[in-house]
């Protein structure tokens, strides 16, 4: 049995299952933007089909003695952005939005995609370890972006709002940094797993992150609009959210509020 092309599938299914959600979601949108449901629809059907693509064994090239599945990175060259898109909407949900900052974000991860791809596809060790780092470097970037500026701009409009956004980032971040790590110990990489691990874990990896994300990004956002008519999927993913309050605890340091200065009256 071709346990790659199986596995391709059932995510096929998973995304599908996942854009029909949110297409139900948006039927009735308890006042969250009608254009959040639209990302997060479009999400998985692109997803899907590039996996699809892969399922019937194309999107795959030979470089280096391996396998490259360029498939994957031309879903996640406009997936993963947009899910930055959406964490950005979500953190700036109540105040103007910062275009400059979503743009920086989007385009830094436009480059960690694309070198992503260059390292896969070159012949050389030292080239493919050299974009590799490149495109880690500029993945850190995004990470700052998210946990600096982004997180102040949630931290302005109120607490329900900082901890919902809070939660997210630490459940992006725990799942962003899983891709690096599964490509340094896959076939591209060092090679510590074979080609059916390597396939599984950039399986679980994107649907936890894009069906998964959108899934408590959309349910979090409706429940903080309107908590008196939570459905059933409302309050499952405010238990989610609600373990990821308890690590984002331990994860964010808390800091003692700085003393304010007194203000000397003008003489």
């Amino acid at each position: 049995m071709d346990w790659q092309a199986v596995m391709h599938w059932l995510y096929v299914a998973g995304m599908a299952v996942g854009a029909l959600h949110f297409w139900a979601l948006s039927r009735d949108p308890k006042g969250v933007p009608q254009y959040e449901y639209l990302v997060a629809i479009f999400i998985p059907i692109w997803s899907g089909l590039a996996y699809m693509a892969m399922a019937i064994d194309q999107g795959k090239v030979e470089a280096a003695g391996q396998v490259a599945h360029y498939a994957r990175y031309v879903d996640w060259i406009v997936t993963t952005p947009l899910l930055l898109l959406a964490l950005s909407w979500t953190a700036m949900q109540f105040i103007k939005k910062d275009w400059t900052l979503i743009g920086f974000l989007m385009s830094t991860q436009v480059v960690v995609i694309t070198t992503g791809l260059i390292a896969d596809l070159s012949e050389r060790d030292w080239v493919r370890y050299l974009w590799y780092i490149c495109g880690v470097a500029a993945f850190l970037v995004v990470l700052w972006g998210i946990w600096v500026p982004l997180r102040a701009k949630a931290k302005s409009q109120g607490r329900e709002l900082s901890d919902l956004h809070d939660k997210l980032t630490v459940y992006f971040t725990v799942l962003w940094i899983g891709y690096p790590i599964a490509w340094l110990i896959g076939p591209s990489g060092l090679g510590w797993v074979n080609q059916d691990i390597d396939t599984l874990l950039f399986c679980v990896l994107p649907f936890f992150s894009k069906v998964g994300f959108s899934f408590l990004d959309l349910h979090g956002l409706r429940s903080l609009q309107d908590r008196r008519s939570e459905s059933r999927l409302d309050r499952a993913a405010d238990q989610v959210l609600h373990f990821l309050g308890q690590i984002t605890a331990l994860w964010t340091p808390q800091f003692p509020p700085r003393p304010q200065r007194k203000r000397r009256l003008p003489s």
